[in-house]
């Protein structure tokens, strides 16, 4: 608890805040990170290798429909109250941002404003030939191991899926974006990371070179441990309403 309170003292004091999250805080709400093995029909699979410009190339039908097998799934879970928090610190510190490593939807459902998605998102699909952004579909269910055709863009290329696969590069503005904000916060709090997928995890790190606070929260030692100069370890659906609670009490208690 005594560091529950530092971490509220320091939050609460700050007047930049960067949340940085991770695969951790979208996998209490049910959403499978790429370290779970896969399940079902899909268990046959790879992950890390349906996630490749080369796998899309190669079938585009099985990496759509893997795609839109896992954008179901997003669009039947919920945010849980990890996300809330977040939200909420957005609402009471002066300057907030959120960076997510996510790419689902939960912070945005959960009230959080403009999160930067540093690995794409999977509900903005884009042509894989002129990048013209697309719409997502219509939330249709596919069956779980289902090839589906991925939708053609005007110019007849394929939609492909609005995240960042692996050997491509982070996208640029939101990087860039990302990097300054941790330059000049105050605190950053980073939830729910590994640690150890780059260049991603170098924000907290870049927080902490230029004298920010690093807050993390995480059941589990990260390689984060070293840089942070404070450790919750536990969940963030427990440990960031406890986080939040402590910082604007009164706040908190008016329910605002």
């Amino acid at each position: 608890m005594v560091d529950v309170r530092e971490a509220a003292k320091a939050l609460a004091g700050a007047r930049r805040v960067v949340v940085f999250t991770g695969a951790g805080i979208s996998a209490e709400s049910g959403v499978p990170t790429f370290r779970d093995a896969l399940t079902g029909l899909w268990e046959r699979y790879d992950a890390q290798a349906l996630a490749t410009p080369q796998a899309f190339e190669d079938d585009p039908d099985l990496v759509w429909g893997w795609y839109e097998w896992r954008r179901s799934l997003i669009r039947r879970v919920h945010p849980n109250p990890g996300h809330e928090a977040v939200a909420a610190i957005e609402a009471h510190a002066p300057h907030a941002l959120v960076v997510t490593q996510n790419v689902d939807d939960l912070h945005e459902r959960a009230g959080s404003r403009a999160p930067i998605h540093l690995h794409g998102s999977l509900f903005t699909p884009r042509c894989a030939a002129c990048s013209r952004p697309a719409e997502p579909g219509p939330g249709d269910e596919p069956e779980e191991g289902r090839r589906l055709a991925p939708p053609r863009c005007g110019c007849g290329g394929a939609i492909r899926p609005g995240v960042v696969w692996f050997g491509e590069a982070l996208p640029e503005e939101a990087l860039e974006e990302a990097v300054q904000a941790a330059t000049d916060c105050d605190v950053l709090l980073t939830v729910g990371t590994s640690g150890v997928v780059y260049p991603a995890a170098e924000i907290p790190k870049v927080a902490s070179m230029f004298g920010g606070t690093v807050i993390q929260v995480n059941p589990q030692p990260t390689p984060l441990d070293a840089v942070a100069t404070i450790n919750l370890h536990g969940s963030a659906a427990v440990v960031l309403p406890e986080l939040v609670s402590a910082a604007w009490p009164e706040r908190a208690a008016a329910g605002s």
